[in-house]
């Protein structure tokens, strides 16, 4: 996509489409404003009669104005005007290109950008965010001819000063990088699990090292993993067919400087094991390794935007079936670490994986480690839909994981972790059970895994609630690939100041 700036006025700006806004009670956005001069109140007598209005998210689409060079206008609500800010203006860009999309619209212009409530670099970046969010199509699987959406080249970006247009170019630059990493992890989610395969996802990691000198990629083998002692990991894979993979990429942008570890948990299909799940949205379930697809999708676009970091990536990729070998309640197995786990449950699996991958994460030194993963239904009963949990060792990183989903809108919420909570994992028989009880279950998931970070700073997002929708919408989100991505470029220093 390309993206441009201007400081013409939205009536003097020949596109195909130009969007404005308006407020509720009838409060005119700036560029919209601009038309009504220009219309010669077109706009006023259409909200008089009720035609516009400034509810969000309420969008009218209006044909050849006067006095305005656009083909269409589209005049979307932007809800109160003391409460506009990056999420108003994502659902209000997002309705306005919805009513679109099915045109053959080529060129828009975003005149919402112009309105206060977030730098020119967040508008920028939220524009072509949201923009690829709205256009995103998952066709590949449908053997009809693939349909073509709207074929959009050339997005405009209204600034009130040429002094913003570098700051407005970037954000969508980046904003640009990130849809691909969101894209990915779509794309990786919304594949059925007998195409996206441990092995599968090791063959996506392996295409990001070609032809790009600072990827390595290394692809661990079952074998290999038992001889490092991956007794917890492997014992989630025992009854499947399919090999289970433990993926690793190495960025290389920052010379010798610590890299901060992204581990992603890639069951890509989640039967529950022999504590077997129920069989309603069963299918769901190969949804479980949306934590590996973000992390994969984050170094896509740390890729894209050849940032001065170094970042690594850890999957362990496994498939969790029923079978004669399969592990069993009452079981117990040896981490890499050394620590023995009693498995009283064998869909409490994502944690026997990610244990062992944390343990391995050690060889790097890391500055941070953050370990990404749909690992509890207790988070989704916690906090919805719209909060990643946020669990982790260290204030100071917890704080910059926050503050960055808070800017990048794709938020989290913090939850505690303690001696009290983890007291719920004791075993009569091992060091440790994988489960703690109906109570905190989210918690002691975190707990679980605190167990095996001693000494780095680590936090844990538990995304189960956020990395699919459900229903008639159902598909992946991209999320947290939009928080994590703010987190890398704020610490490549790349942000404007």
């Amino acid at each position: 996509m390309e993206y441009f700036t201007t400081t013409s006025k939205a009536p003097r700006r020949a596109a195909d489409c130009v969007i404005v806004g308006i407020y509720a009670k009838g409060k005119f956005g700036i560029a919209a404003d601009d038309i009504n001069s220009a219309s010669k109140g077109e706009l006023k007598r259409l909200y008089k009669s009720g035609d516009i209005s400034g509810a969000l998210g309420r969008v009218t689409v209006l044909n050849n104005i006067s006095g305005v060079k656009a083909h269409r206008v589209v005049v979307v609500g932007l809800g109160k005007s003391a409460d506009f800010g990056l999420v108003p203006f994502r659902k209000a860009l997002a309705a306005a290109v919805k009513a679109i999309s099915k045109t053959k619209t080529q060129q828009i212009l975003v005149a919402l950008t112009l309105e206060p409530g977030a730098s020119p670099y967040y508008f920028g970046r939220a524009t072509a965010e949201t923009i690829g969010d709205e256009l995103y199509r998952f066709t590949e699987m449908k053997s009809a001819r693939k349909t073509r959406g709207m074929p959009l080249k050339k997005v405009g970006l209204s600034i009130a000063k040429r002094g913003d247009a570098g700051q407005a170019e970037r954000g969508a630059e980046h904003g640009d990088a990130i849809n691909i990493g969101v894209s990915l992890a779509k794309d990786l989610g919304n594949l059925p699990p007998n195409v996206c395969t441990p092995s599968y996802l090791a063959r996506q990691a392996q295409k990001m090292a070609k032809g790009n000198g600072r990827i390595t990629t290394r692809v661990l083998s079952e074998p290999e993993m038992k001889r490092l002692g991956m007794g917890s990991l492997l014992s989630v894979t025992a009854g499947a067919a399919e090999p289970a993979k433990l993926i690793t990429i190495q960025y290389k942008g920052a010379g010798k400087d610590a890299p901060i570890v992204l581990v992603g948990k890639g069951v890509t299909f989640d039967t529950g094991g022999i504590s077997l799940k129920p069989g309603a949205a069963m299918d769901e379930m190969k949804y479980d390794m949306c934590g590996a697809a973000s992390v994969l999708g984050t170094m896509a676009t740390i890729a894209a935007l050849k940032l001065p970091i170094n970042v690594n990536v850890v999957v362990p990729a496994v498939v969790n079936m029923p079978g004669s070998r399969a592990t069993v309640p009452g079981d117990i197995v040896k981490s890499m670490s050394g620590q023995t786990i009693e498995i009283l449950n064998t869909d409490a699996e994502g944690r026997l994986i990610l244990c062992d991958a944390l343990t391995y994460s050690r060889r790097y030194k890391p500055a941070a480690i953050i370990d990404v993963a749909t690992l509890t239904g207790a988070c989704v009963i916690a906090l919805g839909k719209h909060h990643t949990g946020l669990m982790s060792n260290d204030d100071a990183l917890a704080e910059s994981i926050l503050a960055a989903g808070q800017r990048a809108t794709d938020r989290a919420w913090r939850l505690p972790l303690g001696d009290d909570y983890a007291a719920q994992l004791k075993s009569n028989f091992a060091d440790m059970a994988n489960i703690g009880g109906r109570e905190a279950g989210t918690i002691t998931a975190g707990c679980f895994l605190g167990k095996f970070t001693d000494g780095m700073k680590w936090a844990h997002l538990d995304i189960a609630g956020v990395a699919w929708h459900s229903g008639a919408k159902k598909g992946g989100t991209g999320r947290p690939v939009p928080m994590l991505s703010e987190l890398v470029l704020e610490q490549s220093g790349v942000l404007p100041k």
